[in-house]
């Protein structure tokens, strides 16, 4: 299903123009724009537009500039291409909702997976489209548009004190306008029980002219904590830009980790890992999850044996200390936490 502007907010509450909006706004979404800019022949042209019916492109300029051209195999271009090979049949347990998150949604873009926190789904858009989207199905047309559906899900955050961080992601949360995101947090405040709000976003790493003033200054100026955890697999993906990104968010004193999924032909090698923790950590990132592979269909031709993603991580280990070394980690559906591999 392609993803729609529901959530939260659907653009009616804006804050007027930014310079990252006009930027999101231009980036390339046609299958064949994308690779006649890198100078790739027609050949993946008939497969990507068939995929990009199932789950559209969208890849932003900044983002492009980072690959290498005449490359098939570019390690950003394969997270962002629409490939023939999605539409072919999926292995067994693969599926439309591989965290079983629609068991987990008591309230329409509300989820309650894990203890002490919750999750809400504040939009459906994003910033570039990942094709191995965890959400690529995620149902995000049957969230109800406008300001007023989220009022319950603070009712219930608010009438719940084990809760003490609640989670904005999407989608992406910061394709939202920051006066409605603002506005959210604020209400998230008075809610005394309430200690950290965080932020799953990829805008930092594919449009790092989203980390702006109006940015810092809702999220750094909240009573509750702010963490921001980015998503970037690849060192490629860390140029000048997206590391002075990072640092507006360490310089106003939020705290930055990231994730990053375990990917074959992007990232399934212990070299390109070990340069990804020393850019993030150069940065102000501090390198968090190493996620395995979400069976989602569409994508298995990014999985990565067990085996395989064990013996890539003792080698990480082995060449960096401790802390440039992100967890490596599955999340399993009914479990309390995500199980280390």
């Amino acid at each position: 299903m392609p993803r729609g502007e529901t959530g939260l907010v659907a653009g009616a509450e804006g804050d007027g123009s930014a310079p990252w909006q006009g930027i999101l706004a231009r980036a390339i979404r046609d299958p064949a724009v994308l690779l006649d800019r890198l100078g790739l022949g027609p050949a993946l042209l008939p497969g990507s537009r068939a995929a990009a019916t199932d789950f559209p492109c969208l890849v932003p300029e900044g983002y492009l500039a980072r690959m290498r051209c005449g490359d098939p195999r570019d390690p950003l271009l394969l997270q962002v291409l629409p490939q023939g090979i999605e539409r072919a049949p999926q292995p067994a347990g693969y599926g439309l909702d591989p965290l079983a998150e629609t068991g987990c949604s008591p309230l329409p873009g509300f989820l309650h997976k894990y203890q002490g926190r919750a999750l809400l789904v504040t939009t459906g858009a994003c910033a570039v489209h990942c094709r191995f989207c965890f959400r690529r199905h995620f149902p995000y047309d049957d969230l109800p548009r406008g300001r007023q559906w989220w009022a319950p899900a603070l009712a219930r955050i608010a009438a719940d004190p084990s809760l003490h961080e609640i989670l904005f992601s999407g989608g992406d949360p910061l394709t939202l306008p920051d006066a409605v995101l603002g506005r959210i947090a604020q209400d998230l405040a008075a809610v005394p029980h309430l200690r950290r709000i965080r932020i799953h976003t990829r805008l930092p790493i594919v449009l790092p002219e989203r980390v702006d003033e109006r940015l810092l200054g809702w999220l750094a100026g909240s009573r509750l904590q702010p963490v921001v955890v980015v998503h970037a697999n690849h060192p490629h993906e860390i140029d000048a830009a997206v590391a002075a990104a990072l640092g507006r968010l360490r310089g106003a004193g939020i705290t930055v980790f990231n994730q990053s999924t375990i990917l074959a032909g992007v990232n399934d090698d212990d070299t390109v890992l070990a340069e990804l923790s020393e850019r993030l950590f150069a940065a102000g990132a501090v390198p968090y999850y190493l996620h395995a592979f979400d069976p989602v269909a569409g994508a298995a031709h990014f999985a990565v044996d067990d085996d395989r993603a064990r013996a890539i991580h003792r080698a990480l280990a082995a060449r960096l200390p401790g802390y440039l070394v992100p967890r490596l980690v599955r999340e399993t559906p009914g479990e309390p936490g995500k199980t280390p591999l």
